[in-house]
């Protein structure tokens, strides 16, 4: 199944939500984003939140004080002059 929406600047968005044995499965075709839910609702939920952190729309760094609650050491939490590894891309 593929739903079109537009917005309000009449940009037309694509997505395409399938099952797959007990999986509902989201894809924004624009972004090339896939996400996946137990229900319909669940699988868009999460595909609006991964795209929105694709886009950069959402997330933060976390807090030295939610770093250290993790068990990380803030001052050792540094990529000095080295790129961050794919996956924080």
């Amino acid at each position: 199944m593929a739903t079109s929406t537009s917005d309000e600047n009449n940009h037309e968005d694509e997505i395409r939500l399938w099952r797959e044995d007990e999986w509902w499965i989201a894809t924004d075709v624009e972004t090339g984003v896939t996400t996946q839910g137990s229900s319909q609702r669940a699988a868009l939920e999460n595909l609006d939140d991964a795209v929105a952190l694709q886009k950069g729309e959402a997330g933060r760094e976390p807090t030295d004080e939610e770093l250290r609650e993790m068990g990380i050491d803030p001052k050792n939490n540094k990529t000095g002059n080295r790129e961050p590894p794919d996956v924080l891309k």
